[in-house]
């Protein structure tokens, strides 16, 4: 029987409001600054007062994008770019790293190892090493300001090809045994075998990899030479990049409760299976 001590009850729950008040204030001035005017939200100090241009400062963001000092896209614009890009690369990753892991684990080949070594060895190499040479294969492909040059290169997943090979080396082999008596081939047995075992892990890592790509600034930064396809993480540093002076803080601030929303929503509807398919013992 676990004893109750209401003491460390009451620290532990006192920890915890704390750590929430940390992390939530910042969030909380920016939503405050979002609703105020200019000048308000350019004072010093800044006051924690809600104010009333909530609904003109966010219909402004997201039709024009723009203040009167610099020239950005709708904000509505580069969400729909950052959305297409995260689930792109989200999606990608996830089917491209099953694949892999699949014939990894259940196909021999000559090199199987090697292959699947050189693959992990990627992890070891900081992203500065790879961006200039997949700059340049981007860009005599063609692929700048598109959809595909944002992302194609970022659909390769070492992490994720690693994870799934894994759980794939835990799933009995009775399985693969039983499937291949039943006439089915390696796709059946991918399709009705292994991808409902590893549909929580899916969805976890759907979570890490949509936020990944929504949060992505230094490739979009080199690929997107057109406001067109700035995503959203671009238009904030732009918006920022007249001087203190000129910056319209309440309109950046707007864009950035905006930005928030959509990974904020996947984590909060997926919740319940992002921590399953990282803790449970039987995935």
């Amino acid at each position: 029987m676990i004893e109750r001590r209401p003491i460390l009850d009451f620290i532990s729950h006192m920890v915890l409001i704390l750590g929430v008040l940390i992390v939530a204030f910042p969030i909380y001035v920016a939503l405050v600054a979002s609703t105020q005017t200019a000048d308000q939200a350019s004072a010093a100090p800044l006051s924690l007062i809600p104010g009333n241009q909530f609904i003109a400062n966010y219909a402004a963001v997201l039709a024009k994008g723009a203040s009167g000092n610099v020239s950005v896209p709708p904000v509505g614009r580069m969400m729909w770019v950052s959305l297409v890009s995260a689930l792109t690369i989200a999606v990608g990753k996830i089917a491209i790293s099953m694949l892999s892991a699949f014939a990894f684990v259940y196909f021999r080949f000559p090199g199987r190892t090697l292959f699947f070594w050189m693959i992990f060895v990627t992890l070891m190499l900081p992203v500065e090493v790879r961006i200039t040479p997949t700059y340049q294969v981007v860009s005599d492909f063609g692929m700048l300001n598109t959809y595909a040059g944002l992302t194609i290169p970022l659909i390769a997943s070492a992490t994720a090809t690693f994870l799934f090979r894994q759980f794939f080396l835990t799933v009995p082999e009775e399985l693969a045994e039983a499937a291949r008596i039943d006439g089915a081939g390696p796709l059946r047995f991918f399709k009705d075998v292994l991808w409902p075992l590893s549909r929580t892990n899916v969805l976890a890592l759907f979570v890490i990899m949509f936020i990944y790509g929504w949060n992505q600034y230094l490739w979009p930064l080199l690929i997107a030479t057109d406001q067109s396809m700035y995503p959203v993480g671009i238009g904030i540093k732009t918006l920022i990049a007249g001087g203190d002076a000129a910056v319209e803080w309440n309109m950046v601030m707007a864009t950035l409760i905006l930005a928030m929303l959509p990974p904020g929503l996947v984590v909060v509807v997926m919740q319940k299976w992002f921590v399953k398919g990282l803790v449970d013992s039987e995935k």
